[in-house]
């Protein structure tokens, strides 16, 4: 098939002014003719060698290679990637000429590559597009959505690291892309990044934010209030969790939800047994089971902060001892936790480390309902201040008709 391909190109003459038309067709007719992969992969590679020939002339070779490029998503996939490989190469040495082209072959490829789940090649193939050194000046919504791929990509691969600079690339677009659903995968990627990076409140928090969204799918928008159910229990005990427990509690849609039965005594503040964490651990991804450094799974801290700061709602204080009985845990851990939730202010108490006791102290209600209405009322006061510089006339009628009533 080769051979036939030579043939047909040899007919073909450089100077003809429907040259391009005329590659068009032998590349058609090599499509109907070669039904073997191997024989229309031999006969394309001619027909790639033939388009590349400097005598064909840097116009008419540029405009058959992106005829060419253009229908390789159209081939098999396994003419398709063989042929993606060979084109790179051959463009190769004249990669300025035919920058261009090459992008558009590294796309199709790497869209070959991730279908094949190789989620680092393909990541690496887009990194390879020359986006703001070369001569083309690519516009932003094509940067921002490749720069997104790649992190998507990194991300499949579990390697945040790289992810994260492709996903600082895309912010920086931000105010230049109008595409809706560009800034969508954005936030999808952040979300992700800090579920990565274990940062558990700010992933539960915008994964809430991407469940509302009315321009995802009911069913992404679902797999969005698992992963915030999932990064609300693994997150640290305190007033932000609380928050997110709430939102997440008062939403009907988390009642289908697997983990529901966790979420709902976090919320409620009771006791969780560690025996009762088997049918949610399932739920976790590989790097959530990761351990921490004391060597207890994250899942496992989660729930040992939860329970000290659901035992500080029912004991005035208790001894490390008693408070590791009811843990299941070490009295030394008891008291570590305990030490560390007090010195980050997640937990009201005192530590009484001679006695070994801790004393839990409980925030009145009264005062700090009294402090909130004090704030308001300045703030009214300073606005009615504001208007009164301004408006002092309005201000002055205003009043006068308040007291005639």
């Amino acid at each position: 098939m080769a051979s036939i391909a030579q043939s047909k190109l040899k007919n073909v003459k450089s100077t003809a002014k429907n040259v391009v038309e005329k590659y068009r067709e032998v590349f058609s007719s090599l499509l109907d003719e070669c039904k073997e992969g191997n024989d229309l992969r031999a006969a394309l590679e001619v027909f790639v060698n033939a388009a590349l020939d400097e005598s064909l002339g840097i116009v008419s070779s540029k405009a058959v290679m992106t005829f060419f490029c253009e229908k390789i998503p159209e081939l098999e996939k396994s003419v398709a990637k063989p042929m993606c490989l060979f084109t790179l190469s051959k463009m190769q040495s004249r990669s300025v000429s035919f920058e261009e082209q090459a992008t558009q072959v590294r796309l199709s490829l790497s869209k070959i590559l991730e279908a094949e789940q190789n989620w680092t090649e393909s990541a690496e193939l887009l990194c390879a597009i020359p986006m703001d050194s070369g001569q083309k000046i690519y516009p932003s919504d094509f940067k921002m959505e490749v720069y997104l791929r790649i992190a998507q990509l990194y991300l499949e691969e579990q390697n945040h690291v790289a992810a994260e600079a492709y996903i600082n690339r895309a912010a920086l677009l931000q105010s230049e892309v109008d595409r809706n659903d560009l800034h969508i995968i954005y936030k999808v990627c952040c979300a992700r990044m800090a579920d990565f990076r274990r940062k558990f409140n700010d992933a539960a928090r915008r994964y809430i934010h991407l469940s509302y969204e009315p321009a995802i799918h009911p069913s992404e928008r679902l797999q969005s209030l698992r992963c915030a159910s999932v990064c609300a229990i693994l997150s640290q005990a305190g007033q932000q969790r609380s928050k997110q427990l709430s939102t997440l509690y008062k939403d009907e849609r988390c009642q289908q939800l697997p983990a529901f039965n966790i979420l709902e005594k976090m919320y409620l503040e009771r006791i969780i047994r560690l025996n009762e964490l088997e049918e949610f651990s399932v739920l976790l991804a590989s790097h959530q089971k990761a351990t921490t450094a004391d060597g207890s799974s994250i899942l496992d801290q989660a729930v040992i902060e939860h329970n000290i700061l659901s035992a500080s709602k029912l004991y005035n204080n208790i001894t490390f001892e008693e408070l590791g009985r009811l843990l299941a845990i070490p009295p030394a851990k008891a008291e570590k936790v305990s030490a560390r939730m007090i010195a980050e202010r997640r937990m009201n108490g005192t530590i009484d480390q001679i006695d070994g006791i801790v004393y839990f102290k409980k925030q009145e209600v009264l005062p700090s309902w009294d402090n909130k209405i004090h704030s308001v009322c300045c703030l009214v006061n300073s606005i009615v201040d504001k208007i009164n510089h301004h408006h002092s006339s309005w201000v002055a009628s205003s009043l006068d008709q308040q007291m005639s009533l």
